[in-house]
This record gives structure tokens, C-alpha cells and sequence, in this order.
């Protein structure tokens, strides 16, 4: 029996590869002998890194960088030496998790800090750089980002222009004489799932200024902005890659990836199976089992297990998910490569029982699933 464990992490309570090693111990009491392969996943957002190293041969590197607000931030960074790739998660450096509610305002947020790692990863030798953009706190089109690279932003008076994306309403040229030479020859990649262009009512602004900190007006005034600064990428770069799916990830990085380093994108899940060697560990295998906190309809998305499950049905494995909850729509992923998915909880219990009880619930989980297959099997 050859059994591959896949799951993301329970947020606030267990890591992917804390999650694998639990589903995994529950199956040893039913299964001794099986082959079990754990196999930490994630989508391209938090734990990106953290589920990668725990799959591969890599280490965790830390830079002080500048923080959304310019405060000083201590952030770690992936790095796999024999492949010379860099891991960046955008929210180490820019995310919201770093300031209080009340700190939040997209108007004046920067994406400095990530340029800032982007830089100690070319330090390092990367060749390929994989950016995970969620969890961002940013609304600055990536700006902030180049100018840690050395691109200027200068307004009409040849001054350059402050952080945060309503500046950018200024803009009146664009210099990249100084941006970093070495970004021509890494292969960026943007690890991302979600599909909104830079402007408009499914752009950044609109769709993710308001958990940004940013009002009604505030929200009208940053697309302006923003559109205003794709018409003049434009003309310094000679394209638009304004409506490009994607360019409106994390408060316009996208755009930024795509447009001045050339990045291509990809679904989070999908690179860092790649990178942990999920679909050869597949060969031969009899099931899957994958997970994440909340299992429902927003999992089509792109999630952990939706992305597992593409992936299985490809070699014909069976999925099972086991979930922090169950919630609306959850049964529609039997139509996209699920086979069942289970909640932990067995009876009434607080959410914060749950996240400090996940590891022996999904132990004991993961121990009656086997007992029901080994039934089955019979």
C-alpha cells in the first residue's frame, strides 16, 4: 500500500508538514507496513516556503527589509542552492499580517521590502526567482518593488515620487536606467490564483483596496492611479499588460512581474508541486489523502486540494480530503478529482479547541479512514 500525504496547513494551528505527520501516524496504526510518502503542499501563499524546504534540500536566508510602512522587518526568504532558486512569499516582507487594523491604508503602502529580498536572492546567484504574492497589504502596482531595483518614478518636476500607490497619479516619466541589470537573466515566476486585471471594477483597486484599509473614495482614486501608471509603462516599455489575467494580483504586482521583469504565471499549487515532486511521487500510488482548514466551494479556486486532485486524476489515484470544516459547495469538488472529504471535528467543539486538538484530530481521523478502506478492501 502506497499512500501520498498532500496537505496544506491548518491556519493558526498547524504547518503542511505538521498536518502530513499527523495524517500519517493516524494511518501507522492501521497500516504498519504501508509505504507512506508525506508530501507538504501549499498554493502560493503563506507556508509557501515553509512547505518547499520541508520537501526539499533548501534553507530558510533572513534580510532586515523595509516593511508596507517603511518600518524595519525582519523577513526570510527560500533558497535552493543546487537549483539556484529563490522562494519569495510577497507578505513576508509586504504583507498585512505586519501592521494592526487600524495601520492598514492602501494609499501609502509599499512593495519596497519584497524588492529588497528580490535583491539579496540576485545577491545569492538566483537564476530562477518564484514569487508567492498573497497576503499582500499594497496597492503600488509593484512600484515599490522596482524601486528597490533601481527604477525611478519621478513627477513633473523630475522629483521621485513618495511610496504608495495614490502617488502614482503624479507620475510623469519613468527611469529604469539603474534598475538592476540581473533581473534580464533570472526566470521570474508568480506563483498566483487569482485572475483580475490591474483597473476597473474587477481590478486591484475595486477588489482588494477595501481589506487594504482603503474607503469608497480611496478605492476610485487608487484605480485612477493605477490606470494612469499602465498608460505610461506603456509607453516606456512599448506594451500593455494592464488586462493580462493576474496583473491585478496583490495590489497590482502582477502587472509589475509581468510587465518590467517578464514573469510568467502559474497557479501557487502547481509550482510548488513542481518543486516538492508531487506528481512522481504519485507513481504507483493507491490514494491521496490532502487537506486544509476550511474545505468548501471557494477550493475550486485554485486551493491545495483542488490543485492535488488535478494533478492525481491525472495517474487515475483516488483523493480523499480530511478538513478542519466542511463548508457550502464543499460537494462539488467530487466532480474535479475528490472522491470524499471529511471534517475533524466529532462533535460540538470551539474553534480554538480545534486549531489546539488538529494534530490529534486529524490522527484520529486519519486512523478510521484506513480502518473504513482496510473494511472496504476486504
Amino acid at each position: 500500500m502506497k499512500i501520498v500525504i498532500a496537505p496544506d496547513s491548518f491556519k493558526d494551528s498547524l504547518s503542511a508538514q505538521g498536518v502530513a505527520q499527523a495524517i500519517a501516524s493516524g494511518l501507522r496504526e492501521v497500516w504498519p507496513q504501508a509505504s507512506l510518502i508525506e508530501c507538504p503542499m501549499a498554493d502560493g501563499g503563506e507556508g509557501t516556503i515553509e512547505a518547499v524546504l520541508a520537501a526539499c534540500d533548501g534553507q530558510w536566508m533572513t534580510r532586515q527589509v523595509s516593511g508596507p510602512l517603511g518600518q524595519p522587518v525582519q523577513a526570510q526568504w527560500g533558497w535552493l542552492a543546487q537549483t539556484r532558486t529563490a522562494i519569495i512569499e510577497m507578505a513576508m516582507a509586504s504583507g498585512l499580517q505586519l501592521l494592526a487594523l487600524e495601520e492598514r491604508d492602501a494609499t501609502v503602502t509599499s512593495t519596497y521590502g519584497t524588492g529588497e529580498l528580490i535583491s539579496a536572492a540576485l545577491d545569492a546567484g538566483a537564476q530562477r526567482i518564484i514569487l508567492a504574492i498573497g497576503g499582500s497589504a499594497t496597492n503600488d502596482a509593484g512600484t515599490g518593488m522596482l524601486a528597490a531595483l533601481g527604477a525611478r518614478f519621478l513627477d513633473r518636476d523630475h522629483q521621485a515620487l513618495p511610496a504608495g500607490g495614490l502617488a502614482l497619479a503624479q507620475v510623469a516619466s519613468i527611469d529604469l536606467q539603474r534598475l538592476d541589470s540581473r533581473v534580464k537573466g533570472v526566470q521570474f515566476e508568480v506563483a498566483a490564483d487569482v485572475n483580475n486585471p490591474l483597473c476597473g471594477p474587477h481590478g486591484a483597486s475595486h477588489i482588494f483596496g477595501p481589506q487594504k484599509g482603503a474607503s469608497t473614495e480611496q478605492v476610485l482614486a487608487l484605480d485612477a492611479a493605477l490606470a494612469h501608471f499602465a498608460e505610461c509603462s506603456k509607453e516606456v516599455l512599448g506594451k500593455d499588460e494592464s488586462e493580462y489575467p493576474g496583473s491585478g494580483a496583490a495590489g497590482g504586482m502582477g502587472f509589475a512581474a509581468r510587465a518590467y521583469l517578464n514573469a510568467s504565471f502559474r497557479p501557487g499549487v502547481e509550482v510548488v508541486a513542481d518543486l516538492t515532486g508531487l506528481e512522481a511521487a504519485l507513481e504507483g500510488a493507491d490514494l491521496v489523502i490532502t487537506g486544509e482548514g476550511r474545505f468548501d466551494a471557494q477550493t475550486l479556486r485554485g486551493k491545495t486540494p483542488f490543485g492535488v486532485a488535478k494533478i492525481a486524476r491525472r495517474r487515475n489515484v483516488p483523493v480523499i480530503v480530511l478538513a478542519g470544516t466542511l463548508g457550502d459547495g464543499y460537494a462539488d469538488l467530487y466532480e474535479h478529482g475528490i472522491s470524499a472529504a471529511f471534517a475533524l471535528t466529532s462533535g460540538p467543539m470551539t474553534l480554538d479547541q480545534a486549531c489546539r486538538d488538529a494534530a490529534v484530530l486529524l490522527h484520529d481521523r486519519a486512523r478510521d479512514l484506513a480502518r473504513m478502506w482496510a473494511l472496504a478492501a476486504r
